[in-house]
């Protein structure tokens, strides 16, 4: 195999203040929240959709998930090689510019191509965000510190799931379900022009032992990425993740619209605080957590995962087998922030198993993945099998609940390659990085 060029650094100019570091990272975090944001509020409003355009429950999956996750996950590939080569900025800049305007622009559909036209709209600007957005928060942090800031980057999951449940439900109960789309749009237009104005470039790899100013090609990328094993199976794990939980909350909103008759806003009431409170202290745990000694080793944090990921699926399983809506309140409190506490974590992870050239292909491959799972198969698949399921292949509030319980114990498959990454991650860190983790850590 053809391995990339490296250089020895140059000895670097000033090296931005703290607080500035910061600032970049919060501005990601916005990025991050806004995509959140754009989409999964339209799970909140699912039932609606689909009664409005006389849709079965497969037909609003591919509506609302199919397209957007196919547009997301190809383009992110294109979109990542750029990221390698050019500014990040202004790559960041203008697909979080372009979502929102798509996001907008649903608001103004009437009919089942214009609404698709979004969704397609909303895909192609996202695949730009996340991955350059973490390329550039790996060159304003040093490799020991990259997982608890690619976790206070991930402070942007529930913050965003809040605005998409909580926030979309109460504006859509008032004003119909196009209103949301409106109301939660702007603002990413003002932090993508803010991002332009006020972010410098920092120069790559300028935190690690070396420099690659060679710029491998895709393949180079992609093969290197098959020779870090360790990293194939955190990949893998954090795709089967969010097949799991996101894919499980994807369908949560018209679990309880039709299985407890609740509105939309009464089922974002239920979950919003949670994503909002319970994502957000789990994430802000793991963020301190990823700060100790302790944690400095890669093969402890996956071995956290991989247990807590395990323990949370078994909870998913009782939430959508009971039949109590108190029962699941309380074990939605359990579950929900399970699903923030891998994100920073295996961001984080990944940067340090890729070379500085390689970093956005590295994310935009873990988000192929993670939203093939969790756009595609969840909404189309799992939404085709409460279908099929029901009495004449038509879904009832049982069939859904059938479907999302064959669904829950993937959380299992999950736990396993966490588990398995532990073999080779230290040594596939240290070829990456140029560090050595320290042998007591």
């Amino acid at each position: 195999m053809t391995q990339p060029e490296r250089t020895t650094p140059a000895a670097p100019g000033a090296p931005p203040s703290m607080a500035y570091r910061w600032y970049v990272l919060m501005l990601m975090c916005s990025v991050y929240t806004l995509s959140i944001t754009d989409r999964y509020m339209i799970t909140q409003v699912l039932e609606p959709i689909r009664e409005e355009l006389h849709l079965t429950a497969g037909g609003v999956g591919a509506l609302t998930g199919l397209w957007l996750g196919l547009f997301y996950i190809t383009m992110g590939f294109p979109i990542s090689w750029l990221i390698d080569r050019g500014s990040r900025r202004a790559i960041v800049s203008a697909s979080i510019i372009g979502w929102s305007a798509m996001t907008m622009a649903t608001a103004l559909s009437r009919n089942f191509w214009q609404l698709l036209a979004a969704r397609i709209g909303i895909g192609v600007g996202e695949a730009g965000g996340t991955p350059g957005a973490n390329s550039l928060i790996s060159d304003y942090f040093p490799a020991v510190r990259r997982p608890m800031a690619a976790t206070v980057f991930s402070l942007g999951a529930p913050i965003g799931a809040y605005f998409a449940s909580d926030t979309t439900g109460a504006i859509a109960d008032l004003h119909g379900w196009r209103a949301p789309f409106l109301w939660l749009g702007l603002p990413g237009v003002l932090v993508g022009l803010l991002i332009w104005f006020t972010v410098r470039e920092p120069r790559r790899g300028v935190l690690d032992a070396h420099i690659a100013d060679a710029k491998p090609s895709f393949m180079d990328a992609m093969r290197y990425l098959w020779s870090q094993r360790s990293a194939v199976h955190v990949m893998f794990a954090s795709a089967l993740t969010a097949l799991w939980g996101w894919g499980l909350m994807y369908w949560t909103p018209m679990f309880l619209n039709r299985v407890y008759g609740l509105s939309p806003g009464q089922a974002g009431a239920i979950t919003g605080n949670i994503h909002l409170f319970g994502g957000g202290a789990a994430t802000l745990y793991t963020g301190w957590l990823l700060t100790r000694p302790s944690m400095a080793n890669p093969r402890r944090i996956v071995k956290l995962m991989g247990w807590w990921i395990g323990s949370a699926t078994v909870v998913s399983i009782v939430i959508y087998a009971t039949h109590s809506l108190a029962l699941a309140r309380v074990l939605f409190w359990l579950f929900i922030p399970s699903i923030y506490f891998y994100i920073g974590p295996c961001f984080g992870l990944l940067l340090n198993l890729a070379e500085p050239r390689m970093r956005a292909v590295f994310c935009a491959s873990t988000l192929f993945a993670a939203n093939f799972f969790n756009l595609i198969v969840a909404p189309v698949g799992f939404g085709s099998l409460a279908d099929w399921l029901g009495p004449g292949h038509v879904m009832t509030p049982e069939s859904l609940r059938l479907s999302l319980l064959i669904l829950a114990p993937t959380g299992f498959w999950a736990t396993f390659h966490f588990f398995w990454s532990t073999r080779r991650i230290v040594a596939d860190q240290e070829r990456a990085t140029g560090i050595a983790v320290e042998a007591h850590a």
